[in-house]
């Protein structure tokens, strides 16, 4: 039972994990760059190129973690007017025009990658394949595909609501705002 959970754990915050730690290696990376650059007046001269991959790699994962916080920006003032059931399903049909988009994504960049290997494109400074570092996109979008199926079966079939912690402590905050002017 323990071996499941941890399993469990591990891939409901597989995305964060990456991020962490790509984040860590990014800042690390960077002050490293500028420890060598003000102290040892010497560049490593492939330090920007790592630094700019593991970003990019760190943005497209953290918007997978995104996805499973529901945490992306959408207008919803709308919904107010419709039942919390009726909203979440109109919710649930712009997502899978997002899933839609994002198996577009998958598709072509797949594609894109296929070229690259093909007719070889090498990073200046690190003289890596580029197919491998644009891997992140078919990787970050079959990614984000999966959590948004995963957040749109817990709201729709299990009735948990997934909602953006920020947004959690927003309605908080106005709450508090409200019941404060209430009193005065």
């Amino acid at each position: 039972m323990k071996t499941k959970e941890l399993t469990k754990r591990f891939f409901d915050n597989f995305e964060s994990y990456i991020c962490q730690f790509l984040l860590s290696f990014f800042i690390t990376l960077l002050f490293v760059q500028i420890i060598f650059r003000e102290v040892f007046n010497y560049t490593l001269s492939w330090g920007e190129e790592l630094a700019r991959f593991s970003f990019v790699w760190f943005v497209f994962f953290g918007a997978s973690y995104a996805a499973r916080l529901a945490a992306h920006n959408r207008v919803t003032f709308q919904f107010k007017w419709f039942s919390k059931k009726t909203a979440n399903y109109i919710e649930a049909f712009a997502d899978a025009i997002w899933v839609l988009f994002n198996l577009v994504m998958i598709y072509k960049s797949v594609m894109l990658i296929k070229s690259m290997m093909q007719f070889k494109y090498i990073s200046p400074t690190l003289g890596w394949s580029m197919a491998y570092v644009y891997m992140i996109f078919p990787l970050s979008f079959a990614a984000m595909t999966v959590r948004i199926i995963q957040v749109n079966y817990l709201k729709l079939v299990k009735g948990i609501d997934i909602r953006d912690p920020d947004k959690i402590e927003i309605d908080m905050e106005m709450k508090a705002v409200e019941e404060n002017g209430a009193n005065h």
